[in-house]
């Protein structure tokens, strides 16, 4: 096993995203985790699921059992979307679009030695202060107990340890695989670290261990799996931020080219520069993974975004569009997630997306002036609004508020 090199900004060798992913690769290989590539957004066939939501996801079926070809330690970097953030975006840690980190043991190793090498890594690997780490554990409930493993092992090193029950019991739905975990958060204050990771939220997580041990039924029962898991996840981007010495993802080196261009594009105040930033970002990979507008699925999901791009866009200002958007954005969007796409194409098409928009919003308006739409609407009409007129509630509700 190689020494483990502690990472550490300066002139010639700085931080960034490119290097986070190495030191985190490269650490896990030294102890025997196979690689394993990122899938694309698109979970596999037959998969409920519009789009890879972490990095186990595509992994569910050896967790629950199935041999995988690579062993039984893995670790990858697997790009991710996420829409149940969407309101949270512009904030300083949440991205529609982000990468991340993961290690797996499949029926391997156990949750105490994952937290150790977890608390390796972010010391010596990537040089941060242990003092500025605190933990959460499971502490137990009416079918299982305290996770007395982690515990210690925080106890051990010397972190602090706050133990909850729900903020520490990992499920992927009301059914299926699940288990404890134990989370790892970093001081973000400009004060010595206090308090406790649930009662102030500049103790920032940054990386999660799940003990995936259990099955749960649909009465609500456990039983458990047929092999003891371990599986991490860590976002990369905000890991990078916190490295790089952020106040949030939007300023670490994967944003640059859009911090850098956008404010000169459309003067925007800084949450909708966020918004707007995030928002395209994540309609390229998604476009670059194969995605196109629609009215419905993954689809309707590519054009949501679009929207809310545009809402924004427009609200001080009509005329811009989105062909105003530089052609050195989308193409650093595609290379930094290894995506074969054809930058001009993917422009084209969110220039008949915008047009597509224009025409709904006029024809909207027109509809909503109406007698029958001036008063308060019910379901039944947003109902019609959408069915009839394509008009869905949040647009309705958008232009009805103008």
């Amino acid at each position: 096993m190689k020494p483990t090199t502690p990472m550490s900004p300066s002139p010639t060798s700085p931080i960034t995203t490119d290097s986070v992913v190495r030191t985190f690769v490269e650490y896990f290989e030294d102890r025997g985790q196979r690689r394993i590539t990122g899938s694309t957004l698109l979970p596999p066939p037959g998969d409920p699921v519009l789009f890879t939501t972490s990095g186990m996801h595509p992994l569910t079926p050896y967790l629950e059992g199935r041999p995988h070809p690579l062993g039984r330690r893995l670790v990858n970097v697997q790009r991710c979307l996420r829409t149940t953030d969407l309101d949270e975006v512009g904030d300083r840690t949440h991205l529609t679009v982000f990468e991340m980190l993961g290690t797996w043991s499949l029926g391997d190793y156990e949750g105490r030695q994952s937290l150790d090498w977890g608390y390796g890594l972010l010391t010596e690997g990537l040089g941060i202060d242990p003092g500025l780490l605190h933990a959460t554990v499971f502490a137990g409930d009416g079918q299982t107990g305290p996770d007395t493993e982690s515990l210690d092992l925080w106890e051990r090193h010397g972190v602090p340890v706050e133990l909850t029950v729900d903020d520490n019991w990992w499920s992927n739905g009301p059914t299926g695989p699940c288990g404890p975990d134990s989370e790892i958060f970093y001081w973000t204050g400009d004060t010595p670290p206090c308090s406790t990771p649930t009662q102030d939220d500049r103790w920032v997580e940054i990386w999660n261990h799940v003990m995936m041990r259990y099955r749960r039924l649909d009465d609500g029962t456990l039983v458990p799996l047929p092999q003891r898991n371990v599986d991490t996840g860590l976002g990369l981007e905000r890991l990078a931020s916190l490295l790089q010495g952020r106040t949030s993802v939007f300023e670490c080196d994967v944003f640059e080219p859009w911090r850098r261009l956008l404010p000169g594009l459309w003067v925007l105040d800084e949450n909708d520069l966020r918004l707007v930033g995030d928002h395209l970002r994540s309609a390229v990979v998604i476009l670059g993974d194969g995605v196109r507008p629609s009215a419905t699925g993954r689809g309707y999901v590519l054009r949501r975004l679009l929207r809310r791009t545009l809402t924004v866009l427009w609200r001080d200002d009509p005329t811009r569009g989105l062909g105003d958007l530089p052609d050195e954005l989308v193409r650093h969007t595609l290379g930094h997630f290894r995506q074969d796409a054809d930058a001009a194409a993917l422009r084209q098409i969110l220039a008949e997306e915008e047009q597509r928009f224009r025409r709904l919003l006029e024809r909207g308006r027109q509809v909503l002036a109406r007698p029958r739409f001036l008063g308060s609407l019910d379901d039944e009409d947003f109902r019609y609004l959408h069915d009839t007129h394509g008009l869905p509630r949040d647009l309705v509700v958008s232009l009805r508020s103008q």
